[in-house]
């Protein structure tokens, strides 16, 4: 089979991507962030709606955001207040999604040295999603509370077009889910209306390679483990 060029770079973009949780200081041009995100709103969307809405934050505001998130994460006494307003995972885990989350949880801790029985080691590498992992950029998504579940789809793939365009330019990111538990306190900085509920955070920025989290591979099932060819 002949590839072309074309195919080639995106096929890499896509494969090279990975969940980055370790990034440099080094800033990112705010015209590159906007030409990212003008690329991304290219996704695809049920009828044009495009249901996303994104805050950047940088220096000052990333700062301030992560300190308020990262004293409620770091106080257990004040965190019960604190509940995700949808579930992202599901509420029973079965066979085999436990099995993969489980493993890449494990991996992780196994490379950063922390035993199962270091808990306080465990949540204290969970509260670096809320320092969006030292990267330079944290975004957070929001997504009217009127849409549908067709929008989260479309909200997906707007997602993931951040993520190659950014690869694609020899920057990183990590989507992070661990945001949704702080929405009151996301709410009440970023000061977005009652009508907007939030998506997900997003680090956004220069992989440091030199951290061993970044060495993290996650495995993919062959594609015969999900797809039936039909004739």
């Amino acid at each position: 089979m002949i590839t072309s060029p074309s195919q080639q770079i995106v096929d890499q973009v896509i494969t090279e991507r990975r969940s980055v949780r370790a990034f440099l200081p080094d800033v990112v041009a705010p015209e590159e962030i906007q030409r990212i995100l003008e690329v991304a709103s290219r996704a695809p969307s049920g009828s044009n709606t495009q249901p996303w809405k994104v805050y950047v934050l940088t220096s000052n505001s990333l700062t301030q955001l992560s300190e308020k998130i990262l004293h409620a994460h770091q106080h257990p006494s004040t965190e019960e207040a604190h509940t995700e307003e949808y579930n992202y995972y599901p509420v029973k885990w079965v066979s085999p999604y436990l099995e993969r989350r489980r493993k890449v949880g494990w991996d992780l801790y196994a490379l950063l040295g922390l035993a199962r029985e270091n808990k306080q080691g465990m949540h204290a590498q969970h509260g670096r999603n809320y320092a969006f992992f030292d990267a330079p950029v944290g975004l957070i998504f929001t997504i009217d509370r009127v849409m549908e579940q067709g929008s989260w789809l479309d909200y997906g793939m707007f997602l993931q077009n951040i993520m190659l365009a950014a690869k694609a330019r020899g920057l990183d990111t990590c989507p992070q889910a661990a945001f949704t538990q702080y929405h009151k306190i996301i709410r009440e900085q970023l000061q977005f209306p009652e009508n907007e509920m939030l998506v997900c955070g997003m680090a956004l920025g220069y992989a440091d390679m030199s951290k061993v989290e970044n060495s993290l591979a996650t495995e993919r099932e062959s594609v015969t483990a999900f797809v039936k060819f039909l004739t």
